[in-house]
């Protein structure tokens, strides 16, 4: 699996993780879930799968990756988030 793959697969398992909320809101779960912890290069790399056509992005992965691609980030969705913006400390899902 190379980066690209892998960051469509981490996509995909946080929206499956969000997907109880509903479409629109897991979408924005996990868009707010990628702005806050993913890496500036990782968000990169998914917006060029989301450029390319998507690929390998579960429909609500693929909602919240143009979400954030368009719009920017949502605010805080979820607790975790709302800690992390309070904290300012840069947490990451990269290690």
């Amino acid at each position: 699996m190379n980066s690209r793959e892998r960051l469509a697969y981490m996509a995909n398992q946080i929206a499956r993780n969000f997907a109880t909320m509903g479409e629109d809101k897991a979408a924005a779960a996990t868009a707010d879930h990628i702005a806050s912890f993913w890496d500036p290069r990782m968000r990169a790399l998914i917006f060029d799968r989301l450029e390319a056509g998507g690929e390998g992005l579960d429909r609500i992965a693929l909602d919240a990756v143009r979400l954030l691609h368009d719009k920017g980030a949502p605010p805080p969705q979820t607790r975790a988030t709302e800690f992390n913006s309070a904290h300012e400390a840069g947490h990451a899902d990269a290690g």
